[in-house]
């Protein structure tokens, strides 16, 4: 049934969405890739879109920035609308010295600073993780593709403009990227007892100074969207 951020009917989502943060990410998503793609959410401007790939039911839809906003989207779509798993598609920073401009990075799990745990009130500190049916599909796409890739860590930050600047701490770590996202839909895929990734492409490499232009990140990281698809359909 409908919430107070999404007017979608009951059936009107597939079982596997793909979440861009950008709603006009999940429009181009939508006319380039679904056939008789239908948008059936236009709430708050966060579009959202039902057709098929290869034959198969997919819906993709913006998620807006940050955790709060996907956790609020994710959380919907996972136990008002039945949807079974969820693929983020975003933009992400480079942290690890090997991860390029335009490399695709897949979260195995999500460290964060955000406090989105404490709502579970669990006794120590959770540990966000993808899930492997969604992971191993997604690399075996991604293999495929030839495309250049990396699995591992992400970081998931509160904060886009960090007064600390802490990504040489991450990097020490193992971090290989970081965005916004990521650490509250796994857990709130956790909790849903649902499925969730997240497929990421290196936008910026704020460590080399390195960028990519707003209409870029919009419109042309055209892999990162197939080798999502690829994993979505899978799961048929």
């Amino acid at each position: 049934m409908p919430t107070p951020h999404n007017n979608a009917k009951n059936g009107d989502i597939a079982k596997t969405v793909l979440m861009p943060g950008d709603p006009l990410r999940a429009k181009f998503i939508a006319e380039n890739y679904l056939e008789n793609s239908v948008c059936y959410n236009e709430v708050r401007g966060m579009l959202g879109f039902t057709g098929t790939y290869k034959g198969v039911p997919v819906s993709v839809q913006g998620s807006g920035m940050g955790m709060p906003s996907i956790g609020i989207y994710s959380w919907e779509l996972f136990n008002s609308y039945g949807v079974d798993n969820i693929i983020r598609v975003g933009t992400a920073g480079s942290v690890a010295d090997n991860v390029e401009l335009r490399d695709i990075v897949i979260g195995m799990s999500a460290s964060t600073n955000s406090a989105y745990a404490s709502q579970y009130r669990i006794p120590g500190t959770y540990a966000p993780t993808a899930s492997w049916k969604l992971l191993s599909a997604a690399v075996k796409a991604a293999e495929e593709k030839g495309s250049a890739f990396h699995v591992g860590n992400i970081l998931s930050s509160d904060t886009f403009y960090d007064d600390a600047n802490s990504l040489a701490d991450w990097q020490k770590m193992g971090v290989l990227a970081i965005e916004m996202e990521a650490a509250a839909l796994y857990m709130n895929a956790a909790r849903a007892g649902k499925n969730a990734l997240c497929v990421l492409t290196v936008s910026d490499c704020p460590l080399k100074g390195l960028s990519t232009t707003a209409e870029e990140r919009q419109t042309t990281f055209r892999e990162m969207m197939e080798i999502a698809l690829e994993a979505a359909i899978s799961l048929k």
